[in-house]
Protein backbone atom coordinates (compact mmCIF):
# COMPACT_ATOMS: atom_id res chain seq x y z
CA UNK A 1 0.00 0.00 0.00
CA UNK A 2 1.35 3.09 -1.02
CA UNK A 3 1.55 6.18 0.85
CA UNK A 4 -1.33 7.85 -0.46
CA UNK A 5 -3.22 4.71 -0.34
CA UNK A 6 -2.36 4.63 3.25
CA UNK A 7 -3.59 8.21 4.27
CA UNK A 8 -6.63 7.48 2.49
CA UNK A 9 -7.20 4.20 4.18
CA UNK A 10 -6.54 6.03 7.66
CA UNK A 11 -9.19 8.36 6.72
CA UNK A 12 -11.62 5.49 5.55
CA UNK A 13 -11.03 3.95 9.02
CA UNK A 14 -11.68 6.75 11.00
CA UNK A 15 -14.81 8.17 9.24
CA UNK A 16 -16.11 4.14 9.49
CA UNK A 17 -15.54 4.20 12.96
CA UNK A 18 -17.09 7.76 14.06
CA UNK A 19 -20.27 6.78 11.80
CA UNK A 20 -20.96 3.19 13.55
CA UNK A 21 -20.37 5.16 17.07
CA UNK A 22 -23.40 7.89 16.02
CA UNK A 23 -25.27 5.04 13.99
CA UNK A 24 -29.71 6.09 13.91
CA UNK A 25 -32.35 3.99 12.62
CA UNK A 26 -35.21 5.36 11.06
CA UNK A 27 -38.65 4.15 11.58
CA UNK A 28 -38.84 2.52 8.15
CA UNK A 29 -37.74 0.13 6.43
CA UNK A 30 -34.46 1.12 4.65
CA UNK A 31 -32.74 -0.31 1.65
CA UNK A 32 -29.67 0.71 0.45
CA UNK A 33 -28.19 0.56 -2.80
CA UNK A 34 -24.34 1.41 -3.12
CA UNK A 35 -21.31 0.36 -4.50
CA UNK A 36 -17.53 -0.71 -3.26
CA UNK A 37 -15.69 1.06 -6.14
CA UNK A 38 -15.98 4.70 -7.70
CA UNK A 39 -18.80 4.96 -10.43
CA UNK A 40 -20.08 2.36 -12.71
CA UNK A 41 -21.90 -0.15 -11.61
CA UNK A 42 -25.04 1.36 -13.11
CA UNK A 43 -26.54 1.93 -9.74
CA UNK A 44 -28.82 4.95 -10.97
CA UNK A 45 -31.05 2.00 -13.00
CA UNK A 46 -31.06 -0.11 -10.52
CA UNK A 47 -32.26 2.55 -7.54
CA UNK A 48 -35.12 3.22 -10.29
CA UNK A 49 -35.90 -0.31 -11.01
CA UNK A 50 -36.28 -1.40 -7.64
CA UNK A 51 -38.28 2.20 -6.58
CA UNK A 52 -41.03 1.42 -8.96
CA UNK A 53 -40.76 -2.89 -7.72
CA UNK A 54 -41.62 -1.47 -4.40
CA UNK A 55 -44.88 -0.27 -6.01
CA UNK A 56 -45.87 -2.99 -7.06
CA UNK A 57 -45.29 -4.89 -3.53
CA UNK A 58 -47.26 -2.28 -2.02
CA UNK A 59 -44.82 0.09 -0.38
CA UNK A 60 -44.49 4.15 -0.79
CA UNK A 61 -41.12 3.98 -2.02
CA UNK A 62 -39.19 7.22 -1.19
CA UNK A 63 -35.45 7.58 -2.51
CA UNK A 64 -32.76 9.33 0.04
CA UNK A 65 -29.62 10.80 -1.72
CA UNK A 66 -27.03 13.31 -1.07
CA UNK A 67 -27.36 14.77 -4.63
CA UNK A 68 -23.72 14.61 -5.34
CA UNK A 69 -22.27 18.40 -6.58
CA UNK A 70 -25.99 19.91 -6.13
CA UNK A 71 -26.09 23.06 -4.39
CA UNK A 72 -29.51 22.49 -2.47
CA UNK A 73 -28.71 22.66 1.40
CA UNK A 74 -30.50 20.60 3.74
CA UNK A 75 -33.36 18.05 3.58
CA UNK A 76 -35.14 19.08 0.43
CA UNK A 77 -37.85 17.29 -1.78
CA UNK A 78 -36.04 16.87 -5.50
CA UNK A 79 -39.54 15.16 -6.47
CA UNK A 80 -42.54 14.75 -4.47
CA UNK A 81 -43.39 12.16 -7.41
CA UNK A 82 -44.50 14.44 -10.05
CA UNK A 83 -41.42 15.09 -12.03
CA UNK A 84 -38.07 17.48 -10.57
CA UNK A 85 -38.77 20.49 -8.61
CA UNK A 86 -35.00 20.92 -8.38
CA UNK A 87 -32.57 21.74 -11.54
CA UNK A 88 -29.32 19.51 -12.08
CA UNK A 89 -27.16 22.67 -10.40
CA UNK A 90 -29.06 22.38 -7.25
CA UNK A 91 -30.16 18.64 -7.13
CA UNK A 92 -26.93 17.00 -8.65
CA UNK A 93 -27.80 14.95 -12.56
CA UNK A 94 -28.75 11.51 -10.94
CA UNK A 95 -31.36 12.57 -8.72
CA UNK A 96 -33.20 14.74 -11.42
CA UNK A 97 -32.98 11.64 -13.58
CA UNK A 98 -34.65 9.64 -11.16
CA UNK A 99 -37.01 12.35 -10.88
CA UNK A 100 -37.63 12.41 -14.65
CA UNK A 101 -38.09 8.91 -14.60
CA UNK A 102 -40.20 7.45 -11.67
CA UNK A 103 -43.87 8.74 -10.61
CA UNK A 104 -45.30 8.43 -7.71
CA UNK A 105 -42.05 8.09 -5.88
CA UNK A 106 -40.76 10.73 -3.52
CA UNK A 107 -37.35 11.78 -3.43
CA UNK A 108 -35.77 13.87 -0.60
CA UNK A 109 -31.80 15.10 -0.50
CA UNK A 110 -29.84 15.63 2.19
CA UNK A 111 -25.92 14.95 3.04
CA UNK A 112 -27.53 13.59 6.29
CA UNK A 113 -29.71 10.70 5.24
CA UNK A 114 -31.70 10.58 8.76
CA UNK A 115 -32.18 13.72 8.63
CA UNK A 116 -33.59 13.73 5.18
CA UNK A 117 -35.72 10.64 5.93
CA UNK A 118 -36.98 12.16 9.09
CA UNK A 119 -38.18 15.18 6.86
CA UNK A 120 -39.48 13.16 4.63
CA UNK A 121 -41.54 11.01 7.40
CA UNK A 122 -43.09 14.47 9.04
CA UNK A 123 -44.30 15.83 4.99
CA UNK A 124 -45.47 12.14 3.69
CA UNK A 125 -48.42 10.37 5.60
CA UNK A 126 -48.20 6.74 5.24
CA UNK A 127 -47.96 3.74 6.88
CA UNK A 128 -46.12 2.07 3.56
CA UNK A 129 -43.74 4.26 3.94
CA UNK A 130 -40.03 2.40 2.38
CA UNK A 131 -36.72 4.44 1.96
CA UNK A 132 -34.20 3.37 -0.95
CA UNK A 133 -30.69 4.59 0.40
CA UNK A 134 -29.36 5.65 -2.85
CA UNK A 135 -25.48 5.29 -2.94
CA UNK A 136 -25.55 4.02 0.68
CA UNK A 137 -23.07 1.68 0.90
CA UNK A 138 -20.17 4.13 2.63
CA UNK A 139 -22.91 6.01 4.94
CA UNK A 140 -22.99 3.77 7.52
CA UNK A 141 -24.04 6.41 10.01
CA UNK A 142 -28.07 5.15 9.18
CA UNK A 143 -28.92 1.56 9.68
CA UNK A 144 -30.14 -0.34 7.06
CA UNK A 145 -32.26 -3.21 6.73
CA UNK A 146 -30.98 -4.74 4.01
CA UNK A 147 -27.89 -4.08 2.03
CA UNK A 148 -27.50 -4.39 -1.61
CA UNK A 149 -23.89 -4.20 -3.17
CA UNK A 150 -23.38 -3.75 -6.66
CA UNK A 151 -20.42 -5.17 -8.95
CA UNK A 152 -19.33 -4.21 -12.38
CA UNK A 153 -19.14 -7.26 -14.10
CA UNK A 154 -17.18 -5.47 -16.67
CA UNK A 155 -14.55 -3.71 -14.13
CA UNK A 156 -15.39 -5.55 -10.85
CA UNK A 157 -12.35 -4.09 -8.67
CA UNK A 158 -9.88 -2.22 -11.19
CA UNK A 159 -6.84 -2.79 -10.02
CA UNK A 160 -7.84 -4.07 -6.69
CA UNK A 161 -6.16 -0.56 -4.32
CA UNK A 162 -7.78 2.33 -2.58
CA UNK A 163 -7.76 5.27 -4.19
CA UNK A 164 -6.61 7.12 -5.45
CA UNK A 165 -4.26 4.24 -6.71
CA UNK A 166 -7.05 2.68 -7.52
CA UNK A 167 -11.07 2.35 -7.98
CA UNK A 168 -11.87 1.00 -4.32
CA UNK A 169 -13.81 3.47 -1.92
CA UNK A 170 -13.57 0.17 0.51
CA UNK A 171 -11.27 -2.66 0.65
CA UNK A 172 -12.34 -5.66 -0.45
CA UNK A 173 -13.35 -7.39 2.77
CA UNK A 174 -16.05 -4.73 3.49
CA UNK A 175 -18.00 -6.90 0.83
CA UNK A 176 -18.86 -9.00 4.04
CA UNK A 177 -21.27 -6.09 4.99
CA UNK A 178 -23.86 -7.15 1.96
CA UNK A 179 -26.94 -9.06 2.21
CA UNK A 180 -27.47 -9.25 -1.72
CA UNK A 181 -24.84 -9.02 -3.95
CA UNK A 182 -25.54 -8.06 -7.46
CA UNK A 183 -23.12 -7.99 -10.41
CA UNK A 184 -24.19 -6.10 -13.07
CA UNK A 185 -23.66 -5.28 -17.15
CA UNK A 186 -23.39 -8.90 -17.46
CA UNK A 187 -24.27 -9.44 -20.71
CA UNK A 188 -26.47 -12.94 -21.78
CA UNK A 189 -26.02 -12.76 -25.56
CA UNK A 190 -22.52 -10.43 -25.82
CA UNK A 191 -18.97 -11.23 -25.96
CA UNK A 192 -18.99 -10.52 -21.85
CA UNK A 193 -20.30 -13.69 -21.19
CA UNK A 194 -18.50 -16.12 -23.21
CA UNK A 195 -16.07 -16.13 -20.77
CA UNK A 196 -17.40 -18.36 -17.88
CA UNK A 197 -13.74 -18.52 -15.77
CA UNK A 198 -13.87 -14.64 -15.34
CA UNK A 199 -17.41 -15.21 -13.96
CA UNK A 200 -16.03 -18.05 -11.99
CA UNK A 201 -12.98 -16.25 -10.40
CA UNK A 202 -15.28 -12.86 -9.37
CA UNK A 203 -17.51 -15.22 -7.58
CA UNK A 204 -14.95 -16.94 -5.85
CA UNK A 205 -13.41 -13.62 -4.73
CA UNK A 206 -16.84 -12.24 -3.92
CA UNK A 207 -17.53 -15.88 -1.61
CA UNK A 208 -14.21 -15.02 -0.49
CA UNK A 209 -15.04 -11.93 1.19
CA UNK A 210 -19.13 -13.02 1.43
CA UNK A 211 -19.68 -16.46 1.68
CA UNK A 212 -23.68 -16.33 2.49
CA UNK A 213 -24.82 -13.16 0.89
CA UNK A 214 -27.57 -13.62 -1.97
CA UNK A 215 -26.06 -13.09 -5.32
CA UNK A 216 -27.42 -12.51 -8.54
CA UNK A 217 -26.66 -11.35 -11.88
CA UNK A 218 -28.34 -8.23 -14.00
CA UNK A 219 -28.36 -6.68 -17.48
CA UNK A 220 -28.40 -3.38 -18.48
CA UNK A 221 -30.67 -3.42 -21.15
CA UNK A 222 -30.61 -0.38 -23.65
CA UNK A 223 -34.51 0.16 -24.30
CA UNK A 224 -35.15 3.29 -26.46
CA UNK A 225 -33.27 6.12 -27.77
CA UNK A 226 -34.94 10.09 -26.89
CA UNK A 227 -34.28 13.23 -28.51
CA UNK A 228 -34.01 16.51 -26.74
CA UNK A 229 -37.34 17.70 -27.89
CA UNK A 230 -39.10 14.08 -26.51
CA UNK A 231 -39.14 11.95 -29.93
CA UNK A 232 -38.56 8.92 -28.92
CA UNK A 233 -37.16 6.26 -31.47
CA UNK A 234 -36.35 2.11 -30.82
CA UNK A 235 -32.78 1.25 -30.35
CA UNK A 236 -32.44 -0.47 -33.48
CA UNK A 237 -32.46 2.80 -35.21
CA UNK A 238 -27.97 2.99 -34.39
CA UNK A 239 -27.50 -0.62 -36.39
CA UNK A 240 -25.62 0.09 -39.28
CA UNK A 241 -25.49 4.04 -38.39
CA UNK A 242 -22.37 5.95 -38.22
CA UNK A 243 -22.01 7.63 -34.29
CA UNK A 244 -20.27 10.36 -32.66
CA UNK A 245 -20.94 9.53 -28.79
CA UNK A 246 -20.06 11.11 -25.78
CA UNK A 247 -20.47 10.70 -21.81
CA UNK A 248 -18.96 11.31 -18.71
CA UNK A 249 -19.71 8.71 -16.30
CA UNK A 250 -17.99 6.17 -13.91
CA UNK A 251 -17.12 3.26 -16.83
CA UNK A 252 -17.23 5.33 -20.33
CA UNK A 253 -16.03 1.60 -22.02
CA UNK A 254 -19.40 0.32 -20.79
CA UNK A 255 -21.27 2.83 -22.78
CA UNK A 256 -19.25 2.43 -26.27
CA UNK A 257 -19.73 -1.05 -25.91
CA UNK A 258 -23.15 -1.10 -25.55
CA UNK A 259 -23.13 1.14 -28.73
CA UNK A 260 -21.13 -1.60 -30.49
CA UNK A 261 -23.26 -4.50 -29.42
CA UNK A 262 -26.29 -2.60 -30.96
CA UNK A 263 -24.67 -2.44 -34.31
CA UNK A 264 -23.58 1.23 -33.78
CA UNK A 265 -20.74 2.10 -36.28
CA UNK A 266 -18.55 4.67 -33.49
CA UNK A 267 -16.73 7.17 -35.39
CA UNK A 268 -15.80 9.10 -32.52
CA UNK A 269 -15.70 8.18 -28.96
CA UNK A 270 -15.34 11.32 -26.29
CA UNK A 271 -14.97 10.49 -22.64
CA UNK A 272 -15.20 12.87 -19.96
CA UNK A 273 -14.67 12.75 -16.40
CA UNK A 274 -17.15 11.51 -14.24
CA UNK A 275 -20.44 13.91 -13.69
CA UNK A 276 -18.41 16.45 -15.92
CA UNK A 277 -20.17 19.67 -16.23
CA UNK A 278 -20.57 20.69 -19.68
CA UNK A 279 -19.90 23.80 -21.83
CA UNK A 280 -20.99 25.97 -24.58
CA UNK A 281 -17.58 24.85 -25.88
CA UNK A 282 -17.89 21.01 -25.01
CA UNK A 283 -21.23 20.91 -27.00
CA UNK A 284 -19.22 22.57 -30.17
CA UNK A 285 -16.74 20.03 -29.98
CA UNK A 286 -19.02 17.59 -29.81
CA UNK A 287 -21.28 18.98 -32.89
CA UNK A 288 -18.57 19.90 -34.51
CA UNK A 289 -16.84 16.06 -34.46
CA UNK A 290 -20.36 14.98 -35.32
CA UNK A 291 -20.07 17.35 -39.17
CA UNK A 292 -16.63 16.30 -39.26
CA UNK A 293 -17.49 12.61 -39.38
CA UNK A 294 -20.95 13.04 -40.85
CA UNK A 295 -22.19 10.94 -38.06
CA UNK A 296 -26.11 10.09 -38.72
CA UNK A 297 -26.90 9.92 -34.72
CA UNK A 298 -25.10 12.11 -32.00
CA UNK A 299 -25.60 9.84 -28.68
CA UNK A 300 -24.90 10.12 -25.10
CA UNK A 301 -26.45 8.96 -21.90
CA UNK A 302 -29.64 9.31 -20.17
CA UNK A 303 -27.28 10.98 -16.89
CA UNK A 304 -25.19 13.58 -19.63
CA UNK A 305 -27.97 14.52 -20.96
CA UNK A 306 -29.77 16.26 -17.90
CA UNK A 307 -26.35 18.65 -17.74
CA UNK A 308 -27.33 19.21 -21.32
CA UNK A 309 -31.02 20.42 -21.21
CA UNK A 310 -30.46 24.18 -20.94
CA UNK A 311 -28.64 24.19 -24.33
CA UNK A 312 -30.06 23.97 -27.91
CA UNK A 313 -29.36 20.54 -28.97
CA UNK A 314 -29.37 19.10 -32.46
CA UNK A 315 -32.22 16.96 -33.32
CA UNK A 316 -29.95 13.84 -34.13
CA UNK A 317 -28.43 14.12 -30.38
CA UNK A 318 -30.24 11.50 -28.54
CA UNK A 319 -29.72 9.93 -24.97
CA UNK A 320 -29.81 5.70 -24.26
CA UNK A 321 -32.19 5.07 -22.52
CA UNK A 322 -30.57 1.61 -19.72
CA UNK A 323 -32.79 -0.67 -17.80
CA UNK A 324 -31.86 -2.41 -14.94
CA UNK A 325 -32.82 -6.68 -15.34
CA UNK A 326 -32.74 -9.09 -12.74
CA UNK A 327 -34.29 -12.23 -11.50
CA UNK A 328 -37.40 -11.49 -10.01
CA UNK A 329 -36.37 -13.30 -6.89
CA UNK A 330 -34.13 -10.20 -6.21
CA UNK A 331 -37.23 -8.42 -5.48
CA UNK A 332 -38.89 -10.77 -3.05
CA UNK A 333 -35.55 -10.88 -0.88
CA UNK A 334 -34.87 -7.46 -0.53
CA UNK A 335 -38.28 -6.57 0.21
CA UNK A 336 -38.53 -9.36 2.69
CA UNK A 337 -39.93 -8.41 6.34
CA UNK A 338 -37.00 -7.07 7.80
Amino acid sequence: MGPLEFLYYTGYKLKKSRDLKSRKRLPAKVISVGNITVGGTGKTPAVIAIARKAKEYGYLPCILTRGYRGSAKGPCFVSRGEGPLLGVDEAGDEPVLMAERLTGVPIVKGSDRYEAGMFALDCLDSPSLLFILDDGFQHQALHRDVDVLLIDGMNPFGNGKLLPAGILREPLPEMGRADVVVITRVSRSGSDASEPTFWDRLIDTIRDHNPDALLYMAEHLPVGLMSSSGVERPVTALSGKSVVAFCGIGNPSSFEKTLLRLGAKVKEFLAFRDHFAYGRRDLSRIVAAAERRRADWIVTTEKDIMRLKWFELPENLVSLRIEFTVDDSFYGAIFREG
